[in-house]
């Protein structure tokens, strides 16, 4: 077997265990979000996620790795996003069965590539937009009965999702002017930690042992997915790793009927394959040769010119 064949069976894998370990922390998420609000399973792994960040930086050192950021402003955006994003996945997974909220999660690399355009003037053909508008069908699978359907956790879990598209576009951003992953890791997740924590001395629950080994596995589960991610996509192409994250999907059923009890109906398979179909759609067309620049916007394009860093 070749030197390349290796290196793509071993991004794959990683990529695989990437969607095992994500899912696996969706679903502690969704059982702690029964009996505890929003700050206490984040305050804790926030500060368990900033500590490994430091910890890896620490011994990264002789490399070069640290925690400065040479984007203050972006990386400051991208925080706050994390901190909305995050409590809105929360939300949305007590308010929603597992598989649904996955449609919208499947939709992050929709938007994440039409924000990518209209804010960081990459180019992209305008047929992709018609991924976009797929997606968006997609969704509406979810309502057989109509947008009477539509409750707040859709709208919630919505939010999430564009909170965590712009927070990709920002982690681009930020990639093209320094390759310290670690602070990405780190400054989102010390947000969290800092703002769950100035709110939960008002909704603390005290946390049996049990409870608290789960918080511990969801902020390991988290942090190794996050760390995974970052070296996966060293090895294999993100054209190649975003549909295979669509294994995701696979593992949220299983992990739902096993441990929730929820089978998904025929109306959320038939949406989540228009919502895949859509991505894998967009990322065949961003490997197209010679694509046509989308119009960016002019003011977006100088706001985040500004976000770079004072050096």
């Amino acid at each position: 077997m070749s030197g390349i064949n290796r290196t793509a069976l071993a991004g794959t894998g990683l990529v695989v265990l990437y969607t095992l370990l994500i899912s696996s922390a969706d679903a502690i998420t969704k059982f702690i979000a029964k009996g505890y609000s929003a700050p206490q399973l984040f305050a804790f792994s926030g500060a368990v996620v900033v500590a490994l960040s430091w910890g890896g930086a620490r011994i990264k050192r002789g490399a070069g790795q640290s925690l400065v950021t040479s984007c203050p402003r972006a990386m400051a955006v991208r925080a706050a996003l994390t901190v909305v994003g995050s409590v809105a996945f929360f939300q949305a997974f007590r308010l929603l069965p597992f598989a649904e909220v996955f449609v919208f999660i499947g939709l992050m690399p929709v938007f994440s590539g039409m924000l990518s355009g209209a804010i960081l003037g990459e180019h992209v053909r305008p047929l992709a937009w018609a991924a976009l508008a797929a997606g968006f069908v997609g969704v509406l699978c979810l309502f057989p009965g109509g947008l009477a359907a539509v409750t707040v956790g859709h709208l919630v879990a919505l939010v999430a999702c564009l909170c965590g598209a712009l927070s990709l576009v920002l982690a681009r951003f930020i990639g093209q002017h320094e390759s310290n992953s670690l602070a990405q890791v780190f400054y989102p997740n010390l947000a969290l930690f800092l703002t769950m924590v100035l709110a939960l001395p008002f909704v603390y629950r005290p946390m049996p042992v049990g409870d608290l080994v789960w918080v511990g596995a969801y902020a390991a589960a988290l942090f190794a997915a996050r760390w995974v991610s970052v070296v996966a996509l060293r090895l294999l192409a993100a054209y190649a790793v975003m549909p295979l994250m669509n294994l995701q999907f696979v593992w949220m059923v299983i992990l739902g009927a096993v441990i929730f009890g929820e089978v998904p109906g025929g109306h959320i398979y038939l949406g989540v394959s228009i919502v895949i179909a859509s991505g894998v759609f967009l990322v065949y067309d961003q490997m197209q040769p010679g694509g046509v620049p989308m119009p960016t916007w002019p003011r977006l394009v100088v706001f985040m010119r500004r976000m770079k860093s004072v050096r």
